[in-house]
């Protein structure tokens, strides 16, 4: 079954093109089914590009998806126009009695600024607090994975001395996960961030999994299991020209940026690159969904309750 997105979102007419199917309210209510409501956070700069690769693998799915754009309160981006905000977002305070099968936050570019520092952190302590009684599981991506980490467990994340930035290659730590499902032993993941989290520092006998590692890049993957959370510190999310785009946008603004490794063929800037993680993104988000899907109550008001159970067990669904 398709994505329901808003009628007029820019990424529907990208999505259409892709083949991603996309539906209207009216043909969501003639399925008469129940949708499973995922909400994103989009705390990127480029909202629109964002909206669409997050939209492209949760609408990959043969599940009716329900995507709600969510937004902070306390923040104004600079860099989106106020229409489009008004017209697709909703901020966090209308949305906070509503409950979700899942949510997504995405990346910001604020990492190295200390946590505390960035002028929404109270908002977003009190969002994840949120998760805890109102998503059944949450999905964290890039600089929103190390902020969970460090507001449920207190990882510290530290700064690199050049940008981890390119195409690395991956190990599949843990094929039994219900999130691996598929994977590869090896497989390529972009990289975009100038801070990581190290192995180290996750707390013992807290319920955390290490699930994707590289040996160049360290940490990619990690399931926190009591917080029904996965914390995903890459991109898999991006589309074939996002690093590429990344390195222009630096380097004709006179930034100190190093040309992404293993990404353009012959580390020719003026080549066209070639996409070797799209499978595993859809793998992935597809995985992440399907887990979704099979441990959410079906009454959605029942998420938070005693009797939800944690994502990895399964409860009983109606027909």
């Amino acid at each position: 079954m398709p994505i329901k997105i808003p009628n007029d979102l820019p990424a529907r007419t990208t999505l259409e093109n892709e083949g991603v199917m996309v539906m209207t309210e009216d043909d969501a209510i003639r399925q008469d089914v129940r949708p499973l409501r995922i909400a994103l956070l989009n705390l990127m700069p480029n909202k629109e590009r964002t909206e669409t690769q997050f939209a492209r693998l949760v609408g990959a799915t043969p599940l009716q998806v329900e995507l709600s754009l969510m937004s902070l309160s306390s923040h104004t981006p600079k860099n989106t126009p106020t229409e489009h905000m008004l017209t697709f977002y909703r901020p966090w305070e209308a949305l906070r009695e509503e409950k979700f099968d899942g949510f997504i936050i995405t990346g910001a570019p604020v990492e190295l600024l200390d946590f505390e520092s960035v002028t929404y952190w109270r908002e977003l302590t009190r969002i994840f607090e949120w998760t805890q009684t109102n998503v059944h599981s949450m999905f964290a991506i890039c600089w929103g994975a190390q902020a969970a980490l460090w507001h449920f467990h207190r990882v510290p994340k530290y700064e690199l001395k050049e940008k981890a930035f390119g195409v690395f290659r991956h190990k599949n730590l843990k094929p039994s996960s219900p999130y691996l499902r598929g994977f590869s032993d090896d497989f390529a993941v972009p990289v975009s961030r100038w801070t990581e989290n190290r192995r180290e520092d996750l707390p013992k006998n807290a319920g955390i999994e290490v699930l994707m590692e590289s040996d160049e890049t360290g940490l990619c993957l990690v399931h926190d299991g009591p917080r029904r959370a996965l914390y995903m510190f890459n991109h898999l999310e991006y589309d074939s020209r996002s690093l590429g785009d990344e390195y222009w946008r630096d380097r004709n603004a006179g930034k100190p940026i190093n040309l992404p490794r293993n990404y353009y063929p012959g580390d020719d800037p003026t080549a066209v690159p070639e996409n070797r993680w799209r499978s595993h993104a859809h793998l992935l988000f597809g995985n992440w969904i399907n887990e979704v899907y099979q441990t959410t109550p079906f009454n959605v008001e029942e998420i938070g309750r005693t009797n939800s159970a944690p994502a990895g067990e399964p409860v009983r669904r109606a027909s």
